[in-house]
């Protein structure tokens, strides 16, 4: 920095300005234009100011030479300068002055402008497990946040690119009934919604998001032209949506539709095509490939999609043409490899089939095993398949190296190619217009490099993928008649014995049979359906799924890494400017258009779709760019290569989390990614030497905090005068008045958010692996014992064994056999599963990592225990077998590891949460659980969860689990961090692990590395990185009869070893860790928008009416428990009442539940903010209300209980004395 500057003053008025200029204005300002040229000059001089005044301070203060200046600076600077840079999107610098102020103000995070704009930093680095920790922070200590809805959107995105989708669409709904100013429009939003339903599987709700953007008004074309095209391809794949004929009428229509809101789109003319094939208008589909390609350039998948028409019509050199035409555009374009090697197979070509097989299984994400086993017959089989070929017949084609080189038709190369497109072109000059060819050069633009010019034919390239085709008859095979059939077997039988001629004779019937076994499973595959390929389209942000060529197989679209897409045709660059009032004519603020483009790189999915099974996998979850395009109408602004952050590809630290601050420079250090998540979707790193922000000059002095926080969004501090010692209506008094701006507060007080813990001491290596406490009991007495009550409330987990005989507990109630006979028709959840050993999780290539995917489904009691039954019946044959040497390694042997990677998993079905609640149907069962210990029954005055006062399935009631081997309950803590209690039915063992409460922030920590959610995903640990990060695992075996304690928050996850049921409830001791567990995790949840099944606000007011507490601890938390509630409920008062709204009267019947709000679903105690829509009374908590009208017009505000009997609960409820047992 040059020292010598001549000094910049600015006056009172400057400054006033200056203040008002924050992250908040970040994409409703221009400052590119010279509309706004003052307001930038402005802001240019305030950064000079303020780095004045860092250096002027600190000489001062007696700063020395050389040294970082901190201490001697008012953190206010750092955050104010932090703002200004951002609004100038020079985010590097941002980025670390915010950072400064991060470290020198410990209570940053009640500034919610600062924690928005460290959030747009990150989002703006793609590091979004750091600015989605920020977005929440700002979300859970402002909730009426007034760019609330700008935060929904970014975390919209991050959960859909994170394949999250149903906390995606939460967002993106919470955007929409947000009517506070935002960047994308409403329209926008209900298509990101509309997308995410789609590509959830839920095609009906899908359907009918799409249709309302029929009669939208002409104010955005480009977004009802996606909508409808979206539409119109989702008739065409969908069987579910009507009769074939019927939905292929309504795909060309509302395909029309879209291409008269928007002619231009190549992508919408592509599928129309396809549509026109499935029909067999060939013509027509001809003619929409044609303007597909002349409004699109170069694209692959529009040449695969000719090539297989041209097959169709029985042209195969045609079609070869087309088939090269689209792998010289993009040589990993698998589908059109495929297609091509079963072109030149069809023309009895085996060697240029095999060559195009090889080529199609050159793709990131590894070797389909269909295809490999294509591949193998034909090496295998390659020299006796030729000599037959060449003494039958002589080549239809030209072989792969010659049609290569041959030259291209002028009709291809030029865009000015003129003629007709006849029916039935024939010959290799008779195909289509307009078609550049060749492999061409990536052209990057002089001005950004690593950004591809937008006419660039390769770069048009990308921009395309095509959604899943449409089921093309090639000539089928023909299968091998009886007669072939008998001799076929009779000669397999005898092979050792054949003579050479004999030998052939086999091979020829075995090739004819598995080119027509290949058929048939190909044709089962082109009519099967599948949620996660259904996209025709991208979406604002994500790229869309990859498509589906006649042959099953999916292309991979070739992105290279470290390179950026165009965003847009023409148009000025697109500054930091979004209109004020957020049309979508306006574009996009500049993160969001990075985010997209930046995203192409980064969430392209494995093709796993195979060419002989009907099994594909989820690669719709994206967005499109070319939608981002029509949303902006301009590029990006060239990026100044000295505001550049150097970025690479390792995995951001989480380290942080160890750490007092939960986002800071410590939080991006360099740090080696887990070796088990080298597939894993990975952030960016953010070097801090290329992009901090310093200023020195020598002084050194001492730090000096500000406590002031920008006066225009903090709200009102509340009172700290009050204490749990007041009586109620004073705590109401002394509140009284300074809720009138709409304040929402925590349960736990006036601290930083809650965050997970960091870990404990390190243990020893030898002591990673402790022995399971375990008790034995003999008798009943035993097992009342308040011994064994205490020992459990001790200990993470304990197993009590002999439990049931010391009792006497008839378990056989609970037997499938029982089950069946009791209710069969009774519903079971069922989880289809891959088995696997206990101590291992490997995906489909024999990788091991932590996410662990099931489907979900239902059945009956009685369906599954046959299912249940024919397992294990299976599995005695399989036994049986092995002992008289019949039978090889099984896939089903789930107890050893050896082997595991890369071998063929068996498919299970787990049973599970079958609710036992209905007293009615489940008499015997639940009367017999009445006979255990006070501490571990379904219902006592010992269990806080009986006190709720409503049923909470799973938690207060029993649910049962039906298991078959190799069954898993993944990692989790219980709901709220509550008690459970497990007992294993039989008549098979299973296998726990379970790790302390206190280890929970390391495993959170681990989950976050492997790209997988801790509260809603799911997740099997992998014990060596447990292992590695000093964590201890308990390990043991539940036989039948055993009861396993689960103590509060332990974590823990569950394996089947046998065919066993269990039974689970949850359990709350009376006692202060778990109210101050359960209180945490209340929290917790509201910070990461998670909704938390115990309402213990609602628990806290039934405690204090029902129990009498001796233990001060509790008594303590309970009190300030309700002392916060009757805060927040004045202050709820005050702002109602500052709005001159009726508060009515609306009480509350008996077990009546708990409220949550609708959008956020928080706990909503006392009063309701209830507004009609479809004829249903919603409730919302007070900032969602908010959030839809200022004025809450509309809304009807009802109270459930009298303020009066809420303050005198909170008066009677006092410390019991304790009175020792001698």
């Amino acid at each position: 920095m040059n020292l010598e500057s001549p000094e910049v003053i600015i006056t009172a008025d400057e400054k006033t300005q200056l203040e008002d200029n924050d992250s908040c204005l970040f994409g409703f300002i221009k400052l590119s234009g010279p509309e706004e040229a003052t307001k930038r000059a402005l802001i240019e001089k305030g950064i000079k100011y303020f780095e004045q005044e860092i250096i002027q301070k600190s000489k001062r203060d007696g700063g020395k030479e050389g040294e970082e200046i901190d201490a001697s600076v008012d953190p206010k600077i750092y955050c104010q300068l932090g703002h200004l840079l951002l609004l100038l999107e020079q985010y590097p610098k941002a980025l670390s002055a915010y950072q400064r102020f991060f470290h020198l103000r410990e209570d940053h995070w009640k500034n919610a402008p600062f924690m928005y704009g460290l959030g747009l930093v990150y989002f703006h680095f793609n590091a979004f497990q750091m600015a989605t920790r920020a977005f929440q922070q700002v979300l859970y200590t402002e909730p009426g946040f007034k760019r609330a809805n700008e935060i929904h959107i970014r975390l919209g995105l991050i959960h859909k690119t994170l394949h999250n989708h149903d906390a995606s669409i939460k967002h993106f709904r919470q955007a929409l009934s947000d009517s506070n100013k935002c960047s994308l429009s409403k329209a926008q939003i209900r298509l990101h919604i509309a997308h995410l339903l789609e590509i959830q599987g839920k095609y009906k709700q899908a359907k009918e998001a799409y249709e309302q953007f029929e009669s939208q008004d002409g104010n955005e074309p480009q977004v009802k032209a996606t909508a409808l095209k979206q539409l119109g391809w989702l008739y065409h794949i969908t069987e579910q949506l009507g009769d074939k004929n019927r939905r292929e009428s309504l795909a060309v229509h509302y395909l029309k539709e879209s291409l008269a809101a928007d002619n231009g789109n190549g992508q919408t003319w592509y599928l129309l095509g396809r549509c026109f094939s499935t029909l067999g208008k060939v013509h027509d589909a001809f003619v929409s490939y044609r303007n597909s390609i002349d409004k699109s350039e170069a694209s692959a998948d529009t040449w695969c999609s000719i090539g297989v028409l041209y097959q169709q019509q029985n042209q195969p050199m045609d079609a070869l043409q087309a088939y090269i035409c689209a792998v010289q555009l993009d040589k990993t374009h698998t589908a059109a490899w495929t297609d091509l090697g079963i072109l030149y197979e069809n023309c009895d070509q085996p060697k240029d089939a095999l060559a195009c097989y090889i080529n199609a299984t050159r793709q990131k994400g590894g070797l389909n095993s269909n295809l490999s086993t294509k591949i193998k017959y034909l090496q295998q089989h390659l020299d006796s398949i030729a000599v037959q070929h060449l003494q039958t017949k002589q080549k239809k084609l030209p072989s792969i190296e010659e049609a290569w080189a041959l030259p291209i038709p002028a009709e291809l190369t030029s865009r000015q190619g003129q003629g007709a497109i006849t029916q039935h072109p024939m010959g290799k000059n008779a195909m289509l217009h307009s078609q550049p060819m060749g492999v061409q050069q990536n052209t990057l633009s002089p001005v950004n490099p690593g950004v591809m010019l937008s006419d660039d034919p390769m770069a048009k390239k990308k921009n395309l993928k095509r959604p899943s085709s449409e089921a093309i008859e090639l000539p089928a095979p023909p299968p091998l008649t009886p007669q072939q059939m008998q001799l076929f077997h009779h000669l397999q039988q005898n092979e050792a014995s054949l003579n050479p001629g004999q030998r052939q004779q086999l091979q020829n019937l075995h090739h004819q049979m598995m080119r027509y076994q290949q058929y048939q499973l190909k044709v089962q595959q082109q009519r099967a359906t599948d949620p996660g390929q259904r996209s025709a389209d991208l979406l604002n942000g994500m790229p869309l799924s990859s498509p589906i060529t006649s042959s099953g197989l999916l292309p991979h679209v070739n992105i290279p890494e470290n390179s950026t897409q165009s965003q847009g045709d023409t148009g000025t660059p697109l500054a930091s400017s979004v209109h004020p009032e957020g049309s979508s004519e306006a574009g996009l603020p500049k993160d969001l258009q990075k985010f997209v483009t930046d995203h192409l790189n980064e969430i392209n999915e494995t093709d796993l779709s195979a060419l002989l099974t009907s099994s594909r996998h989820d690669l719709a979850t994206s967005i499109a760019e070319d939608l981002l395009a029509q949303f902006t109408q301009s590029q990006s602004s060239t990026i100044k290569k000295e505001d550049t952050p150097v970025l690479n590809s390792h995995q951001l630290s989480e380290s942080s989390q160890r750490d007092s601050a939960p986002i800071s420079h410590d939080s991006v250090k360099n740090t080696s990614p887990s070796k088990h998540s080298a597939n894993s979707p990975k952030e960016p790193r953010i070097d801090p030497t290329q992009v901090e922000y310093r200023v020195k000059c020598d002084s050194d002095t001492k730090l000096v905090i500000s406590r002031n926080i920008p006066r225009s969004h903090s709200p009102p501090l509340a009172p700290f005068n009050v204490s749990i010692n007041m009586k109620g209506r004073e705590v109401l008094a002394a509140c009284k008045g300074y809720g009138k701006g709409g304040i929402t507060t925590s349960m736990l007080g006036d601290r930083c958010p809650p965050r997970p813990p960091s870990p404990p001491y390190p243990l020893p290596k030898d002591s990673l692996n402790p022995p399971t406490p375990s008790v034995y009991l003999e008798t009943k007495k035993d097992a009342f014992s308040i011994e064994l009550q205490q020992y459990c409330y001790s200990q993470p987990v304990v197993v009590i064994r002999g439990l049931a005989g010391a009792l006497k507990l008839d378990l056989g109630l609970f037997s499938t056999k029982s089950l069946v006979e009791a209710n069969a028709d009774h519903a079971v959840e069922v989880r289809t599963q891959k088995q696997q050993a206990p101590d291992e999780n490997r995906d489909l290539f024999g990788n091991r990592l932590w996410r662990c995917d099931s489907s979900r489904g239902r059945t009956t009691i009685a369906r599954y225990a046959q299912y249940q039954a024919s397992s294990f019946q299976e599995s005695l044959r399989e036994e049986n077998e092995k002992a008289k040497g019949l039978h090889k390694d099984s896939d089903s042997d789930s107890n050893s590891s050896s082997g595991a990677k890369g071998r063929k998993k068996k498919t299970i079905k787990f049973g599970t949460n079958v609710d036992l609640s209905d007293e009615k149907k489940w008499k015997p069962q639940l009367q017999e659980l009445t006979k255990l210990p006070a501490f571990t029954k379904v219902v006592s005055a010992s269990n806080l969860l009986s006190h709720v006062g409503n049923t909470i399935l799973g938690m207060n009631t029993v649910q049962l689990y039906m298991k078959v081997p190799g069954s898993r309950t993944p990692g989790h803590q219980e709901n709220n961090n509550f008690c459970s209690v497990n007992v294993n039915i039989g008549p098979g063992d299973c296998e726990w692990f379970a790790v302390p409460e206190a280890y929970w922030g390391v495993i959170h920590n681990l989950c976050e590395r492997n790209n997988v959610n801790y509260l809603t995903g799911s997740w099997w640990p992998i014990l060596e990185d447990l292992y590695e990060e000093d964590v201890p695992v308990y390990r043991f075996i539940q036989k039948p009869g055993d009861l396993v304690w689960v103590g509060a928050g332990t974590v823990h996850w569950v394996q089947a070893v046998g065919w066993c049921n269990n039974i689970a409830w949850n359990v709350g001791p009376v006692n202060a860790r778990q109210f101050q567990l359960a209180l945490e995790r209340y929290e917790w949840n509201k910070l990461q928008s998670y909704k938390s099944i115990v309402p213990m606000v609602h628990l806290a007011w039934n405690i204090a009416r029902n129990l009498n507490v001796s233990e001060p601890k509790f008594f303590e938390q309970v009190k300030s428990c309700l002392m916060r509630s009757l805060r927040q409920i004045r202050f709820t008062l005050d702002f109602v009442e500052e709005l001159g709204l009726e508060v009515k009267w609306h009480g509350r019947n008996e077990n009546e539940a708990a409220h949550y709000c609708n959008d956020c679903e928080v706990e909503v105690f006392d009063i309701l903010f209830v507004l009609e829509q479809d004829k249903k009374f919603i409730v919302h908590c007070q900032d969602c209300a908010r959030k839809i009208h200022p004025r809450l017009e509309g809304f009807v505000v009802l109270k459930q209980y009298y303020t009066q009997q809420l303050c005198e609960i909170f008066d009677r409820f006092q410390l019991a004395h304790h009175v020792p047992t001698s």
